[in-house]
């Protein structure tokens, strides 16, 4: 007869979203992170500096560190355009081939979105390839694990869709 039983959980996923609900007068101009962004898209260059990206950076920073006590450290920040239709191939933050300088996790934040899907891949034991999908929108974000490859479904059939993507390490 069995008196006690264990249970130990030894690994977990999650995939965090929600709206950024900044404090009044620190909100996010989202027109100028989509000008931002433009920028990055059109020129080429390493992403700008980007005051409207620092405010939504640092609010992450600190809600992590505060709500989940996971430290985030940026390594890596850009900006993407999604045409009408498009659907992204997949992509994976992780490089299989040099994990100890991977990032941790990835975040995508809608900067001005509407009718955008990110779908996320992932493994459950044995149930392999199954997928989560969640609903972008503006002013939302999106957090998972760097090792999941994920796509974005534009289904937006006349405007453009904005999206900042960061990549965290984890101390």
């Amino acid at each position: 007869m069995l008196n006690k039983i264990n249970k130990n959980l030894i690994s977990e996923q999650a995939i965090y979203s929600g709206f950024i609900e900044m404090p009044e007068g620190f909100e996010i101009n989202s027109l100028k992170l989509c000008h931002d962004i433009l920028q990055f898209s059109f020129i080429g260059k390493e992403f700008p500096f980007s005051k409207e990206w620092e405010k939504l950076n640092r609010y992450l920073q600190d809600f992590f560190l505060l709500k989940h006590k996971i430290n985030l450290v940026n390594t890596n920040a850009r900006g993407d355009i999604y045409y009408p239709n498009q659907v992204s191939k997949p992509i994976l933050s992780l490089d299989p081939l040099d994990l100890r300088n991977s990032p941790d996790f990835v975040m995508l934040y809608g900067a001005q979105v509407k009718d955008c899907v990110v779908r996320v891949y992932y493994d459950d034991n044995r149930r392999k390839n199954r997928s989560w999908d969640i609903e972008l929108k503006t002013n939302m974000f999106v957090m998972f694990p760097s090792s999941n490859l994920y796509n974005i479904f534009n289904y937006q059939k006349k405007l453009l869709n904005f999206i900042q993507t960061t990549t965290y390490g984890s101390i």
